[in-house]
Formats: structure tokens, sequence, C-alpha cells
């Protein structure tokens, strides 16, 4: 019996046009390449790290206060998300999809932060920018410590 692949793909792969890091689901290019054939510990492991890097970079700016109206939202709105996802995660997920029509993220179980733009898509704009950054300076990790003669055999 085959196991449904998890992935963090939304689609949005921003590799296609050059980035080494997507801008959509924050896995650096060679990751992305990989995700097939690692197992399913290591996916579930980056998984986890990716959701990390999303907890803390939308804690900067948000915090959830019902986690139980951001999920029912979440439904409502059919924007994908994982049972075991951490809810600021999550957060992230509703601001990609949702920024154009929400209004009052606190109708979504959502307090801002004093110094976090208060206009949704202002909002997303600097978490996009702060969770490129991270994911970034992930990438330069993973390939400081493990990878980066395999990063140099893929780029050349």
């Amino acid at each position: 019996m085959s196991q449904r692949i998890v992935s963090p793909c939304v689609g949005l792969c921003s590799t296609t046009v050059g980035d080494s890091v997507c801008r959509g689901c924050q896995r650096h290019d060679v990751e992305i390449l990989d995700w097939m054939t690692m197992s399913a510990d290591e996916r579930d492991r980056r998984i986890r790290e990716l959701d990390a890097i999303r907890v803390e970079v939308a804690a900067a700016f948000v915090r959830v206060v019902d986690e139980q109206c951001l999920e029912e939202q979440l439904r409502r709105h059919r924007i994908r998300f994982r049972d075991t996802q951490p809810s600021l995660s999550r957060v992230v997920e509703l601001l990609r999809v949702g920024r154009d029509r929400i209004h009052d993220l606190s109708r979504y179980g959502i307090a801002l932060h004093a110094s976090a733009p208060d206009d949704p898509k202002d909002l997303y704009v600097a978490l996009s920018r702060a969770l490129a950054e991270a994911a970034l300076q992930r990438r330069h990790h993973d390939s400081a410590s493990d990878g980066s003669a395999r990063f140099e055999k893929v780029l050349v």
C-alpha cells in the first residue's frame, strides 16, 4: 500500500525563475529536486524545520489568540493545512491565499503586534521578506554543514 507523499509546495515555485530558495514554500532548489527521493522521515523532518522558520518569523508580527477560529476560517476558505501544522505556520498560509480578501484579522483569531503592518497585504509583504531571508540563511547553513559540494555539483 503506498503512502501519500506530503509536500510543503504551495504551487508558487519561484525557483523556476532563478531563485535559489522558493518564495512559496521556503525550500531551497536542491531540496525541491530531491524531495521525492527523500525518505518519509526526512521529509517530515524538513517540514518541521520549515514550520519552525514560519513560526519564528510570524511570531515577530502576529500571535494567534484563537486557534479554533483560525482553523474554522481556513476550512471555510478551503485553504489547505496539515493537522500537525503549528498555528503560526497556518497564519502564513492564510495570508498567502487570503491577503486580498481579509480586512479584520481578529475575525480569524489573529492579533497583530504593535509594530506589524495593519493591512493584511502589507503584512504579507513584510512576512514574505522575512521568510525569504530566514530561508536563505537556512540554505546557507545546510550547504555549509552537509551539502556544499553537492550544491556546487548541481549548480555547475
